[in-house]
């Protein structure tokens, strides 16, 4: 696990651009502790940087960039999963090996079979690869879009970094996006393709970026979409492959040649990757928890109930308290690399990892939105329901005090674009405008324009559920703060349930049989519930969260930055004060004046 970034420049010369890739990687630091370097192709004003974070094959082997027959040099960010069973077959080709890296085995599978290599990974990636022969060089995203990858393409350069604020050291692509605050607000988070800078873009998950040195041609193509069928009808089947699938997938994110544990949030998802991480390592395993003395938040009674259950693992409870709170939020705010309105939970439990000595933790992540953890599966075909409505009808509940009546003119917007910000979003365009001081028409205007989407009309309704929540919520919020959170810390997050073979078994499921049953992940409950305690599972959800709204409502950092920012946000802190305003979206209007302070 690193942090990349690069640059091909036909203006400036090659020393200048080695100055600027060295500074982009030293922002990057946090995320490669262990080490760094630089690559330069003087000839084609090419220089790729990496800083890394050591976890297999912790020697000097493992440094990057790398190159393989002289010819083929890249910066990588991920873990390969099937790297072993990769390099046994680029063996029998007649391939050689110098290290026992992941990173070797890309460059061989490359080397070996082109851009048909990167849809035989399995893990998370986003790497980049210059073949200094056929004067190419490559950017590659993972599938899930788990690892980031932003790129910035003119007539005369092409730059890529692991996360924008790596940009800030170019001065010509410092120019912010006017019109981020309004995504922010309406989805507490920026949605793909939308950053803080004008010029600045995510490599689209599943996708390769390839740019020819000579020509200055480049083109965007697709090497991995994943896609849903029902063609596992058979109720067994179907768990007896999830269930196989799932362990396979712990089997192979627990391989690490550094100190690895596992997220134990006292949850269904957790618990199952806890339990069965423990079968599979056949040994003491390290878990980590956070616990709250406010007992309505706290997960410890169920935690412990697994613990006691397994008996033999290394396990670590931090009570997080107000007190360390607020001494960490300004610095938690400054973690964020696109602004967010969570990932503050993963901020704490990853720096608590690293002070245990851990360089990677599973997570639960992705649980949920496979197989059904969220109210939207319930509500997705109601609300597609409404959408059909005359939009007169669907404006009626603009301004009124009930959320979800103001929230339903986002349904006049087609598609999943609207149902998501009708189920999810935070604050309507007439809201937003007052925040910002601008006009709702403009907003609506804004809105309308990002994120692109397809619309998967043929699927079930709560396949749909599932397409929104993976491609959206998931994607643009859970995943990008687990990476940016805790990689501020130098801690990797890997996620089992995106495993690639697990994905594809559950979108294959038909969904009367993975969502069927009385409890949100009915279906996960039972391909797992003779090997986690029933505590477990036959519970309220509570999700991953923190007592925030009490924290934030006595925080005078809060208190102090929102009183000097006009009659927006005064206002909007005494809705907040007075129990008319969810935590999460005073968060947006929190990261919206604290950015605009910096």
């Amino acid at each position: 696990m690193c942090r990349i970034a690069g640059i091909v420049d036909f203006q400036i010369p090659v020393s200048q651009i080695e100055t600027i890739v060295s500074e982009m990687c030293n922002l990057l630091k946090h995320g490669g502790p262990d080490d760094g370097g630089i690559f330069i192709d003087s000839i084609s004003n090419v220089v790729l940087g990496n800083r890394r974070l050591s976890l297999l094959d912790l020697s000097t082997q493992g440094h990057m960039p790398m190159t393989y027959k002289n010819q083929f040099h890249i910066t990588y960010n991920g873990e390969i999963y099937n790297y072993k069973s990769l390099k046994n077959e680029l063996i029998s080709l007649g391939h050689e090996f110098a290290s026992n890296t992941d990173t070797e085995v890309i460059l061989a599978a490359f080397a070996q079979w082109g851009v048909l290599s990167f849809s035989k990974l399995n893990g998370m990636f986003a790497f980049s690869i210059w073949d200094s022969t056929e004067k190419e060089l490559y950017l590659v995203r993972d599938p899930s879009g788990i690892k980031p990858l932003y790129y910035s393409l003119d007539d005369t350069s092409l730059i890529f970094a692991s996360e924008v604020r790596a940009f800030d050291v170019i001065n010509q692509k410092k120019s912010q996006e006017k019109k981020w605050p309004v995504y922010l607000m309406a989805y507490g988070h920026l949605p793909e393709p939308v950053t803080t800078l004008n010029s600045v873009k995510p490599l689209p998950k599943g996708y390769f970026l390839k740019y020819n040195y000579n020509s200055r041609d480049y083109s965007f193509q697709s090497f991995f979409n994943f896609s849903y069928s029902n063609t596992i009808d058979d109720f067994q089947t179907a768990i007896n492959l999830t269930k196989s699938t799932l362990k396979e997938s712990i089997e192979r994110q627990l391989l690490a040649d550094a100190p690895i544990g596992v997220f134990l949030s006292g949850g269904l998802d957790s618990g199952i990757i806890t339990s069965l991480a423990f079968n599979a390592q056949k040994k003491s395993l390290n878990t980590l928890s956070v616990y709250f003395e406010e007992k309505e938040f706290s997960e410890k009674i169920y935690q412990d109930v697994l613990i006691n259950h397994l008996q033999c693992t290394n396990h670590n409870q931090l009570l997080l308290q107000e007190k360390e709170f607020n001494e960490s939020f300004p610095a938690i705010l400054n973690s964020m690399d696109l602004p967010s309105c969570d990932g503050i939970n993963t901020w704490f439990i990853s720096k608590y990892a690293a002070s245990n000595g851990l360089k990677a933790v599973l997570s639960g992540l992705g649980g949920d939105e496979l197989f059904g953890g969220y109210p939207s599966f319930n509500r997705y075909s109601k609300a597609e329901k409404i959408q059909q409505l005359p939009n007169f009808v669907k404006g009626i509940g603009k301004g009124s005090n009930s959320k979800k009546l103001n929230r339903m003119s986002y349904l006049r917007m087609d598609g999943v674009k609207g149902i998501y910000l009708f189920l999810r979003g935070h604050f309507t365009p007439n809201e937003i405008a007052y925040q910002l001081g601008s006009y709702e028409n403009e907003v609506w205007q804004i809105l309308n324009e990002q994120p692109i989407l397809m619309n998967p009309e043929s699927l079930d309704a709560k396949n749909k559920a599932s397409w929104m929540e993976v491609n959206l919520y998931m994607q643009n919020q859970l995943l990008r703060d687990s990476d940016v959170m805790s990689m501020i810390h130098g801690v990797e997050i890997r996620v089992p349930f995106l495993d690639n073979e697990l994905i594809k078994v559950a979108n294959r499921i038909d969904p009367k049989i993975k969502y069927a049953g009385n409890l949100p992940k009915q279906f996960l409950i039972d391909c797992f519930k003779n090997e986690i305690p029933r505590a477990i599972w036959d519970r309220p959800k509570m999700g991953f969260s923190f007592p925030f709204a009490k924290w934030l409502k006595q925080s005078k950092f809060v208190e102090e930055l929102l009183d000097s920012k006009g009659e927006s946000a005064r206002n909007s802190y005494k809705k907040f004060i007075n129990g008319q305003m969810h935590w999460s979206h005073m968060m947006s209007i929190i990261i919206l004046n604290h950015r605009n302070a910096i």
